[in-house]
């Protein structure tokens, strides 16, 4: 049994702080073992695998998966710009730009076809260049210089976790309805991913970040996730499926690396990569005889949950920080871990541009 913290403090800048630092820690610890199985971690880390920075012998890289969910930050900063400034704009088109400028840091060029976003401030740092195993489908789908949409996405087939590893910034904006908040990030999801797997399990990553943005616990906020995946014609069977089998390994409290990926999969494909993080973020709730909870302890356990197994460590993690950060805020963030983190600033100046165009909070 597990109790809910109390997380009705924090403000909306110390959530949206809290989701993007707290993601990119997830990302680097699991990046540190992206690549490994279980018996290899175990090797490297001892039966308990990584459960923290110390044991990476003072480096610390965060991935792609970071990268991508900065330049979602920076793409809808922009179109909120042209909001407050009176002027309408294309959501997906500014988010289709901001992508174009993040394959270009990754040495890629689009097609002449394709148009030449004006430079920002993000494109400015040097961390953002560096090459941590960019997703195919999100390379491939943007070179090829053509707006993808839900009607017509690119790469039709594609259901990978680089939609949903990059989605938790439209759970952020305050004061729009669930319903927008799903469509800016399916919509978002189709420039590069086709599957409705790969585009529903980014709105509803997204949708699960707005409803703990907004207050929601932690099991309400999944309970009306879920709800929201199997309430519609057309869901990919496979999401509903996996969001339903997280929450009922979460009631049975922490299980093997092995036993978790038999029942929710290796987070390579979208629905899973949700999955496992859900079910990190549960299954690690204080209990319930606890009398002073400790969010950053529980921040800990889950994202060594979510990292600790045969599969797509990085992404798992860094959605699991994502939920979390949101959930509590920056209070969840161990100190420890963020001495470790690589170039704070650069995610802090993203998250501080978005406080400034939602909110008086700057």
């Amino acid at each position: 049994m597990s109790i809910e913290p109390d997380t009705s403090t924090p403000s909306l800048k110390s959530r949206i702080h809290g989701c993007l630092l707290g993601g990119a820690l997830g990302d680097s610890l699991g990046y540190a073992v992206e690549f490994d199985s279980i018996d290899r971690i175990r090797a490297r880390f001892g039966a308990a695998g990584v459960t923290g920075f110390e044991a990476l012998a003072g480096t610390s890289h965060f991935s792609d998966d970071t990268q991508m969910t900065l330049y979602t930050v920076d793409g809808l900063v922009e179109a909120l710009e042209w909001a407050n400034s009176g002027v309408g704009a294309d959501v997906n088109a500014c988010l289709w730009l901001a992508y174009l400028r993040w394959l270009a840091t990754q040495g890629e060029a689009a097609p002449a076809s394709a148009p030449a976003p004006q430079p920002r401030w993000i494109d400015a740092q040097p961390v953002l260049h560096q090459r941590r195993h960019p997703g195919k489908a999100c390379i491939s789908g943007l070179a090829t210089g053509e707006m993808g949409t839900s009607v017509r996405p690119v790469n039709p087939e594609s259901k990978g976790c680089g939609t949903v590893m990059r989605s938790a910034p439209f759970g952020l904006i305050p004061h729009i309805t669930p319903d927008a908040v799903y469509k800016l990030s399916s919509d978002a999801a189709s420039l590069t991913h086709g599957h409705p797997s790969a585009r529903q399990s980014a709105g509803t990553f997204s949708l699960l970040i707005h409803r703990l943005v907004a207050g929601d616990g932690l099991r309400e906020a999944a309970a009306e996730a879920l709800a929201h995946a199997t309430g519609f014609e057309g869901v990919a069977p496979e999401l509903p499926d996996r969001l339903e089998g997280a929450l009922r390994l979460a009631g049975k409290g922490i299980v093997t690396p092995e036993e978790l990926v038999q029942a929710l999969g290796e987070g390579w494909v979208a629905e899973e990569a949700l999955a496992v993080a859900l079910y990190a973020a549960l299954a690690t709730l204080p209990d319930a005889g606890a009398t002073d909870p400790d969010p950053a302890q529980h921040f800990r356990e889950a994202v060594a949950l979510a990292v600790n197994h045969s599969g797509d460590s990085d992404s798992t993690g860094a959605l699991t920080g994502n939920i979390l950060g949101a959930f509590y805020g920056e209070d969840c963030l161990p100190g420890e871990w963020l001495a470790a983190l690589e170039a704070p600033e650069v995610i802090r100046g993203m998250a501080d541009q978005l406080v400034a165009v939602t909110s008086a909070e700057g």
